[in-house]
């Protein structure tokens, strides 16, 4: 006899078919903004999640994600959260930011910190919290924006982030290399200038990055720390 799926099961399993097609749907309509057609794998997840689930203590932590998306890196934010740690989930897409409160609100995944999270539908420029942020996760697709807004983001980033706090992103990769051939060239130099600033930040606070395999396309996590001094 085969075995019958559970009514969580399945909400759940509906709920992330309805974020994977609201996904696609934005994507197609602001690519620019979103950098991908499919939300981030569990694996990308897993390891921009990293420094949450590799905790140095039980000290409570405050956590940034911005670039939220349809929330499938919030929903591992909120699976290895505390008992007080709390979260601002930042999403600019009006769109995504309604559907990922509407998850906070409803979906199983985030019932056991649905009051600890808070979802934001601004810039992540335009989001801090007083005292700071321990953690920021950011799900921007850095490569597709100027230099200069690249520089404002981790500016930013650096400016909310605590003494001694991390902040993880990620980069898909060899967009650079194809780009260099399909792309127009204005376009390839944007992506270059922006890829400098990025450089610039890594060599100043990198600690270490690793390379996803398992997400479409396939992505580099770079984890950064804001130094104690």
């Amino acid at each position: 006899m085969a075995a019958t799926q559970s009514p969580t099961h399945t909400l759940r399993f509906d709920s992330r078919l309805r974020d994977a097609g609201l996904f696609l749907r934005e994507a197609v309509r602001t690519f620019r903004a979103t950098g991908s057609v499919v939300p981030s794998s569990p694996a990308l997840a897993g390891a921009l999640t990293r420094h949450l689930t590799e905790r140095p203590g039980p000290a409570p932590l405050a956590i940034l994600e911005g670039g939220a998306g349809t929330g499938p890196v919030s929903r591992a934010i909120a699976r290895h959260m505390g008992p007080e740690d709390t979260a601002d989930l930042v999403e600019a897409n009006a769109g995504m930011a309604a559907h990922l409160q509407d998850l906070v609100d409803t979906d199983p995944d985030f019932a056991p910190v649905r009051e600890r999270l808070r979802v934001h539908a601004a810039p992540v420029e335009e989001v801090s919290r007083e005292g700071g942020y321990d953690l920021i996760i950011s799900g921007l697709p850095l490569a597709n924006f100027t230099a200069g807004e690249v520089r404002g983001i981790f500016e930013h980033y650096f400016e909310v982030l605590k003494p001694g706090g991390r902040l993880s992103f990620f980069g898909y990769l060899y967009t650079k290399e194809v780009k260099a051939v399909i792309a127009p060239r204005e376009d390839y130099l944007r992506q270059a200038r922006s890829g400098w600033v990025v450089e610039e930040y890594l060599n100043r606070y990198g600690t270490g990055s690793e390379k996803v395999i398992a997400n479409f396309p396939p992505a580099w996590i770079h984890h950064l720390r804001k130094p104690v001094d």
